[in-house]
């Protein structure tokens, strides 16, 4: 899936089954659903989860929760707009996923 195809996906009311929680969390946090992203990736271990789990802590506002989780992801706090952190996000797990 290209980011293009991603951005179009929200369209729908539902999320493409082939995404991986990671991203579907970050589909439903884009549709304005907070609680249903967390909760896609509120148990899972994987950097990707714990990455998207420190941006979706930091969209709520609870910034030492959203430290915690971006040391668990070996990543320092990402500064820059929400907007742009959720793009990069985006486009990393879409790179990396299988084709």
């Amino acid at each position: 899936m290209t980011p293009n195809e991603f951005h179009a996906s929200l369209a729908s009311a539902e999320p493409p089954s082939a995404l991986s929680a990671p991203l579907s969390a970050l589909w439903w946090d884009k549709k304005g659903d907070w609680s249903r992203a967390h909760s896609l990736v509120d148990e899972l271990d994987s950097t990707e989860a714990m990455a998207v789990h420190a941006y979706l802590h930091r969209r709520e506002g609870s910034f030492s929760n959203a430290d915690y989780w971006y040391s668990r992801a070996g990543r320092s706090f990402y500064r820059s707009a929400l907007d742009e952190e959720w793009t990069a996000l985006v486009d990393g797990l879409l790179s990396a996923a299988p084709s």
